[in-house]
């Protein structure tokens, strides 16, 4: 699961400098188009030099071995919105360092992991290790799985690859082709109404300050205009669109409530802010015939 930004940091509450920003050399943000290469080159990079931080930032909530769909703490074990996994082949897009993914196989699926970064991929590994949960890792871009068609019964990504390429199309094309005729796709993504707040934990967080239909991506540039970071808004009808054109059938969709006396605040993500309105939107999904 990774941290996404949902627009610029209040100049009140100015978030501490990344290592990644400093070794990129990211001087401030944009709203403008970014294409897929674009987003490929920096989104890699960004992953890449931010591995370490966000494992030290977030290292202990995710686990090494754990499915935690969200930063509202809802759990795999406790939901089970991908239903019965023993015996299943599921693919993990933007599975990062892997927790999700050992989860799944300590419960007797056979999965594999895709992340785009190989610094993720590398702490992935550490864990694989660590664990002796042997996950197969893979890096390669979700908008071009380096799997044949119907090799999965499960797809699932908690806060993975997909606010981060340029094509819902293409991603959801693809995962629709290598997934079985039935199987479930499922995923978390920032709740789309949260991109018309400014990005901010507090009190400044509770202010309209954007468009809802504003879809210009958020993008981080160094000082030549270069872009360090590329994340992606699409509304709610965005995804259903996208979805329904892959050929999948939306089953549900979960906005996960913050639970009582969870006091993390996860970037953006806070109690003030979750008591009031959504931070995620969890899609359940199906491949029809």
């Amino acid at each position: 699961m990774s941290t996404p930004s949902t627009g610029e940091p209040t100049d009140l509450e100015q978030p501490p400098v990344r290592r990644a920003e400093q070794l990129l050399g990211t001087v401030g943000s944009e709203r403008r188009s970014a294409s897929s290469a674009e987003s490929v080159a920096a989104n890699s990079a960004w992953w890449d030099a931010d591995a370490d931080d966000y494992h030290v930032e977030h290292g202990e909530f995710l686990g090494v071995s754990d499915f935690v769909w969200c930063p509202e703490a809802l759990r795999e074990a406790d939901a089970r919105l991908l239903g019965e996994v023993g015996g299943r082949d599921v693919l993990e897009v933007g599975c990062g360092s892997a927790p999700c993914a050992r989860w799944l196989t300590a419960e007797g699926a056979r999965v594999v992991g895709l992340d785009l970064s190989a610094g993720m991929l590398r702490y992935a590994a550490a864990a694989n290790e660590a664990t002796g949960i042997d996950v197969p890792l893979v890096r390669a871009n979700a908008e071009r799985l380096p799997f044949a068609s119907e090799s999965f019964d499960v797809a699932c990504s908690a806060f993975g690859a997909v606010p981060f390429v340029s094509s819902l199309a293409a991603v959801f094309g693809e995962v629709a082709r290598v997934l079985r005729p039935g199987g479930s796709w499922v995923f978390a993504v920032t709740h789309p109404m949260r991109w018309i707040f400014p990005d901010d934990p507090g009190p400044n967080g509770l202010r309209v300050t954007g468009s809802y239909f504003d879809r210009r991506p958020y993008v981080e540039v160094d000082g030549d205009g270069r872009a360090t970071y590329v994340e992606y808004h699409r509304t709610l009808g965005d995804f259903v669109r996208a979805l329904t054109g892959a050929g999948l059938t939306i089953v549900d969709l979960i906005e996960p409530e913050w639970p009582d006396g969870l006091t993390e605040v996860w970037g953006q993500w806070s109690p003030l802010r979750g008591e009031l309105f959504p931070g995620t939107a969890i899609f359940r999904c199906r491949r029809v015939g």
